[in-house]
C-alpha cells in the first residue's frame, strides 16, 4: 500500500473516531464521571437528630443492673438522667426494651408526657398510669399488658440480656391516653424526634 493510500486510511479512522466519541459511542452507554453535589443538593443520611447522653447512677453503660432493678429483686425502675436536649423541645418519652428475649423484643417501661425541662427520673417510679412526678406524665403498657417498669427477668441459662433505656426529646405534645403501646407510642413520636439517646445495661441468671 503506497504511504499516501495509508495517509486517507489514518484519515478516515480519525475523522470516524470523532464522530463515534461526540455521539455517545452510537447507542452505547456513555461513562461519566460522578459529579459532586452542589449546595442545596447534598444527600440526606436520614440522621438528623441531636443525641442525648442518658446515664444512670446505678449502672454505668454496658454494666450488670442491680438486682434491686430487676424481677429477682425489689423490681424498682432505676434513677435516670439526661442532657443535650435542644431548646425546642416540648416534652420526652422514654421507652425501654430487650432485644434479646426470646421469640421478639421484650417492652419492659413506655413511658411519656415527660415535661420540658426534666432532666431525670427518681428511683421507683409508681407502676400507676399518671405520674405526679414528673408531674403530669403517663405510662404505657409492657410486655405483660401491666402499667408501668418491669424489670429485668431473663430465662435461666439463656445468656447475657441487654436492656436498652431509650429517651426521646420531642417537638411536640404526644396525644395518647395513658396505656399506649411501644408499637403506638412510636408511631405518634414519628416526624417529631429532635433528639435521642440510650442507656444499654445487661442482665442475666
Amino acid at each position: 500500500m503506497s504511504h499516501f493510500a495509508n495517509l486517507r486510511m489514518w484519515a478516515v479512522w480519525g475523522w470516524a473516531g470523532l464522530v463515534i466519541a461526540g455521539s455517545g459511542g452510537l447507542g452505547c452507554t456513555q461513562s461519566s464521571a460522578t459529579s459532586q453535589p452542589s449546595a442545596g443538593d447534598t444527600e440526606s443520611t436520614g440522621d438528623t437528630t441531636v443525641k442525648l447522653t442518658v446515664t444512670s447512677s446505678a449502672f454505668a453503660a454496658g454494666e450488670r443492673i442491680p438486682v434491686k432493678h430487676t424481677g429477682e429483686g425489689a423490681d424498682l425502675s432505676p434513677p435516670l438522667a439526661w442532657s443535650g436536649a435542644p431548646s425546642a423541645t416540648a416534652e420526652f418519652a422514654l421507652i425501654m426494651d430487650d432485644p434479646d428475649a426470646p421469640g421478639q423484643t421484650w417492652v419492659h417501661w413506655v413511658l411519656y408526657r415527660i415535661p420540658n425541662g426534666t432532666t431525670a427520673l427518681q428511683e421507683g417510679i409508681p407502676t400507676t398510669e399518671t405520674l405526679g412526678d414528673p408531674a403530669g406524665a403517663l405510662q404505657g403498657k409492657n410486655s405483660s399488658n401491666t402499667i408501668g417498669y418491669q424489670g429485668p427477668m431473663p430465662p435461666p441459662g439463656h445468656g447475657t440480656h441487654h436492656y436498652h433505656f431509650k429517651v426521646y426529646a420531642l417537638d411536640k405534645t404526644v396525644t395518647l391516653s395513658a396505656g399506649a403501646t411501644k408499637q403506638q407510642l412510636l408511631g405518634a413520636l414519628q416526624g417529631h424526634i429532635l433528639a435521642e439517646g440510650e442507656l444499654i445495661g445487661t442482665y442475666s441468671r
